[in-house]
């Protein structure tokens, strides 16, 4: 098919703008490459060999989803292979596909779902999109899959809502490629999980955030659970709120110091007094709840001004301290 030089400079710029960090501009562009149609496809398709990027790929993938154009089934293939995010959107492509009128392209997106359910090395969301994809296929092929989910021992995970799939693969180590997607099963379902779970989840979860480009998000969401350990009296993660309140010179999300003020104990008080001397005055509502933490701690552990990590305080940040133990 020849496309209009006009069309195919639309069809770029639209491309492009799948790549928007506005995720308003990100669903206008999907939306109009989807009334496009066809003419996209090819353009999509070396695109998305050329991105590694997770977001725009998922938003390619839904392009394809909603065009169901067979050209697209080798990257949804390949995409759901590949876990996370892009795995989940690869689902909806191969869904998309098996009512194609080709034959075998039914016929590779259905084993490629299959496989996929069937795969015990996935993480339950995938495999879960997997098994959602199938729910509208033949009843002989909901009946294969469904007698061997009987012999697998994990399959009853493919019975969670999505936000239990993706807090079991969590506490499995396996997380999510974005941390909104564990931000509302930390809300559901932190207060009930086993507390050294989320000691490993905080763990991994730093862990992520080091190598995250976006650290911010990944921080908050560290910030959710020391604030769920912290509300069931539990000091396991302690070490992680004194290492991060220490490393810091910026804000920290205020989860972090409801914590302190919950569970802190002695060993807070100088990494408190350091991250409060550090972060900059203009900074008056945060460096009022670290003090609010400081004396809450003090308060608590009836520590007074005769202590050893006091004098130290005193000693070293003398104007700090000042305003610290008013």
């Amino acid at each position: 098919m020849v496309i209009k030089a006009s069309a195919a400079t639309e069809i770029r710029a639209l491309i492009a703008t799948l790549s928007d960090p506005d995720g308003v501009r990100r669903e206008t562009a999907i939306a109009r490459l989807a009334v496009i149609g066809s003419r996209a496809v090819e353009r999509l398709l070396a695109a998305y060999a050329e991105t590694p990027e997770r977001e725009p790929r998922v938003a390619m993938l839904r392009v394809l989803e909603s065009l169901a154009d067979r050209r697209g089934l080798p990257i949804a293939r390949a995409a759901i292979r590949s876990g996370g995010d892009v795995a989940v959107a690869g689902a909806g492509v191969l869904r998309a596909l098996l009512d194609s009128p080709h034959a075998q392209v039914a016929a590779d997106a259905l084993d490629a779902l299959v496989s996929t359910a069937l795969d015990p090395s996935s993480t339950r969301h995938v495999r879960q999109a997997a098994a959602e994809a199938l729910r509208d296929a033949a009843p002989d092929v909901r009946a294969r899959v469904a007698g061997a989910l009987e012999r697998d021992p994990a399959a009853e995970a493919l019975e969670d809502d999505p936000i239990e799939a993706v807090w079991k693969d969590a506490l499995d180590g396996r997380l999510p490629d974005s941390p909104a997607l564990l931000r509302p099963a930390v809300a559901k379902l932190a207060a009930k999980a086993p507390l050294t779970s989320l000691q490993k989840l905080v763990d991994a979860i730093r862990a992520r955030e080091a190598a995250a480009a976006g650290r911010g998000d990944w921080q908050a969401l560290r910030g959710a659970i020391h604030q769920a350990l912290a509300l069931r009296g539990s000091r396991l993660a302690l070490y992680d709120l004194r290492e991060t309140v220490a490393a810091t010179s910026a804000t920290l999300p205020a989860s972090f110091l409801a914590a302190l003020q919950v569970i802190g104990d002695v060993s807070c008080l100088e990494p408190l007094a350091l991250a409060y001397h550090r972060v900059p005055k203009t900074e008056s509502w945060w460096r009022g709840q670290a003090a609010g933490a400081f004396r809450a701690i003090v308060k608590r552990e009836r520590i007074t001004r005769r202590h050893a990590a006091l004098k130290r305080i005193l000693d070293r940040w003398p104007e700090s301290a000042s305003s610290l133990m008013r």
